[in-house]
């Protein structure tokens, strides 16, 4: 009786397995041929860095922006990748076609949140290529990889949020709505300059916002923020999740049952 279990288990766990890859590869080819969306989640980050982060000659300036514009890129590939991009394929019944299907639902979800991360690790190797190639930064293998870390890690908070967009934001609309609401609360983080150079309300504000708490995790990979609150700004990231999450699915119930 257990081997049957066993042996009954074993494909399915399998094929769903196969879905899950099968779909991230279509969705990964699907983000690359959007160009834009892959030109601006990536051009956007590589220029501003070009723009500021080179031209200061600096090595903790370039240091500082490798980390804050890996964030942004972070950012933006969720909330567009996930969050538009959910958002208008509910709108063109894309989705409704594919609840219909056998594929896995989860497949559909990791998919979009393993393509998303994907964009943000591109990013964030570029911009340490550009650094140590063209800039005047020197950054370890070690540090590389715990800033990709962090990336990928964050990207999970992120999703919970472009979930919930998904849910609110119309389609047309959706572009505008994300630069309106992520641009300030990405600068008000200390995404582009450090949090002590902005307005002290700003600098108020920035401990409320899950974006402050990744960019500070980025930063005090090389050493230009306190390490010793890492395991509060997991915390705050982790509940952060949990309520987009929750936000999320309680949004999409509500609209089914309206349905």
């Amino acid at each position: 009786m257990s081997n049957a279990t066993t042996l009954t288990l074993e494909p399915a766990v399998g094929s769903r397995l196969r879905a899950v890859l099968r779909e991230t590869e279509y969705e990964f080819i699907r983000l690359v041929r959007t160009r834009a969306f892959s030109l601006s989640v990536i051009g956007f980050p590589l220029v501003f860095f070009l723009l500021f982060g080179l031209r200061a000659h600096d090595a903790e300036t370039t240091r500082y922006l490798i980390a804050g514009y890996s964030c942004f890129g972070l950012g933006s590939a969720c909330l567009f990748g996930i969050g538009l991009g959910i958002a208008m394929e509910r709108a063109q019944g894309w989705l409704e076609l594919k609840w219909a299907s056998p594929m896995p639902r989860l497949a559909y979800l990791a998919a979009k949140m393993v393509s998303s991360a994907a964009f943000a690790l591109i990013v964030t190797a570029l911009l340490i290529g550009l650094g140590i190639t063209l800039g005047d930064a020197t950054v370890s293998l070690s540090q590389g990889l715990r800033l990709a870390a962090i990336i990928l890690l964050g990207s999970v908070p992120f999703t919970a949020l472009g979930l919930l967009i998904a849910m609110w934001v119309p389609p047309n609309s959706g572009p505008g709505i994300i630069n309106l609401l992520y641009i300030p609360i990405s600068f008000a983080s200390g995404f582009w300059m450090p949090l002590r150079l902005l307005p002290h309300w700003l600098q108020a504000i920035a401990p409320a916002l899950p974006t402050y708490h990744l960019a500070e995790l980025a930063l005090a990979v090389f050493g230009l923020a306190p390490r010793t609150g890492a395991l509060t700004h997991w915390l705050v990231l982790a509940g952060f999740t949990l309520l987009m999450f929750a936000a999320a699915w309680i949004t999409f119930v509500r609209k089914e049952h309206q349905a």
